[in-house]
């Protein structure tokens, strides 16, 4: 069982290189004002250089105009756009077509209904997030540490691979992983001292813990 590791929120070139050292697979870079994680795009351009290839940049907006995608793309060089807002997927077929990235979409879960949504991306994103749906009220759309029942996820096929997001760290994502069949997962507060302040150690825990579920998982799959 291959499973991604996202690590999504970074700011510092010393997160970064944490993620980067642990073996992560994807990190994500914040463009949304409300957010305690946003970037400026000179701190984007920054980190981006860093990474050096090593592993897939991801832009995650939050239904973004064509302007501000376009001033994403051009300081950090995606290579993944996560919208994470309530783009339909119309607006997910434009923006790969605009821009010649894969798109990953967020879908926000709270109830096994909510997988209904999920459907309607199949065949237009190239991946889903299945994240926490946000209180009522709140000013932005993940990265809040809330989780949901993961066993809305069992036996799922939403026709498309997906990640699952929402209140993961390292003492949680090895259960998460068993109950589910997600093909990566993805985490922000998880690894933070404070909100918007990764933690290098927490981050190398939570690639650690994620390896060592996604094998038990496997083991337990072939039992």
């Amino acid at each position: 069982m291959t499973v991604l590791v996202k690590i999504c929120g970074l700011s510092t070139p010393e997160a970064l290189d944490a993620a980067l050292d642990a073996g992560a697979d994807m990190v994500g870079f914040v463009f949304f004002p409300p957010s305690p994680r946003h970037l400026a795009f000179d701190v984007a351009r920054m980190l981006g250089a860093r990474v050096r290839g090593r592993l897939a940049k991801v832009a995650l907006t939050v239904d973004a105009g064509d302007a501000l995608l376009e001033a994403v793309v051009d300081a950090l060089r995606p290579d993944l756009l996560q919208l994470h807002g309530k783009e339909p997927p119309a607006r997910v077929a434009e923006l790969k077509t605009r821009f010649g990235l894969p798109v990953m979409k967020a879908i926000a879960l709270e109830a096994g209904a909510d997988l209904a949504v999920a459907a309607r991306y199949a065949g237009v994103a190239d991946r889903l997030l299945f994240d926490a749906r946000a209180a009522g009220g709140a000013t932005r759309p993940g990265g809040l540490g809330k989780s949901f029942d993961w066993r809305v996820l069992q036996g799922v096929d939403p026709g498309i691979a997906y990640m699952l997001s929402g209140g993961l760290d390292a003492r949680n994502v090895g259960e998460a992983l068993r109950i589910t069949s997600a093909g990566g997962v993805d985490v922000s507060s998880g690894v933070e001292g404070a909100t918007g302040e990764k933690d290098p150690d927490k981050i190398r825990a939570f690639v650690c813990a994620a390896r060592r579920g996604a094998g038990a998982a496997l083991r337990a799959g072939a039992q």
